[in-house]
């Protein structure tokens, strides 16, 4: 049976990791790994992760748990230990305040991929829709960028049209492509491409679900630092694609923001 790792990293996340919590403990998919990579908190992040834990171990629910607690440099490299701790078929990222759509969200996952591929040529990116919610988990609209109906890596010219939350990378792949630590807003932007650009190396489908995947928290690091999340994806965005393409990529960027003010 298909397996999947949820990996959550968190540090002083005790206002929002329990909704993310119960998102993984309510998946009815049978075979779930949840990475959880903790960089010390000192809030209540950790009484929320040892009452996940007891719940699990009390009703003897089959998703297994790995706890990493121990100081980082960051959010990337936190990333990077949940990839090496990762054993899923598919590692996905779902972080404090972030949820699953529904219950059944990896179960209907699952069943497109059993259903169209065989288990050696299984896509190297599986991706779908996200929804954007508030500090208390409520709606608040769907994600302005929409994923495309065919994503290739020349896709993410135009932004990063799935959301790193709904962008299910497989773990053998996904392992040997860390996190770039140079980057300090955008290594997910650069890390996407460089995943797909591989996967498309080996002639590998990146299948779109067609699914709502994520509920997501919308004030993100990057969200934050949004100048400098901007000027950090202009150079990468050169990097991958030549500062011809990235330079008129970033004024289409700035007459959308004008048009969906």
């Amino acid at each position: 049976m298909l397996r999947f790792t949820v990996a959550t990293v968190t540090y002083n996340a005790g206002a929002t990791i329990r909704r993310t919590l119960d998102s993984v403990f309510a998946q009815t998919h049978a075979v779930v790994e949840h990475v959880i990579i903790d960089g010390c908190s000192n809030d209540t992040t950790m009484a929320e992760i040892q009452r996940y834990v007891e719940r699990n171990t009390d009703l003897r629910h089959s998703h297994s748990i790995v706890l990493v607690r121990e100081p980082d440099n960051g959010l990337y490299e936190a990333m990077n230990k949940a990839l090496q701790q990762a054993k899923g078929d598919y590692i996905i990222f779902l972080n404090a305040g972030d949820k699953f759509h529904s219950g059944d969200t990896l179960s209907e996952v699952a069943a497109q991929l059993d259903a169209r591929y065989n288990p050696t040529r299984r896509p190297a990116v599986v991706y779908g829709e996200t929804d954007l919610v508030d500090n208390e988990g409520r709606f608040l609209r769907h994600r302005r960028l929409r994923a495309p109906k065919v994503l290739t890596w020349k896709s993410f010219l135009q932004g990063m049209l799935v959301c790193h939350q709904s962008f299910y990378v497989r773990t053998d792949i996904a392992r040997t492509i860390p996190y770039d630590l140079r980057y300090r807003f955008s290594a997910d932007y650069d890390w996407c491409i460089r995943v797909m650009r591989h996967g498309q190396h080996r002639h590998l489908a990146l299948h779109n679900t067609g699914l709502i995947l994520t509920d997501y928290l919308s004030e993100g690091m990057t969200t934050r630092n949004h100048r400098r999340s901007l000027f950090e994806r202009l150079r990468l965005m050169a990097h991958h694609y030549g500062w011809f393409r990235a330079l008129a990529a970033h004024v289409w960027f700035i007459i959308r923001a004008l048009i969906y003010r």
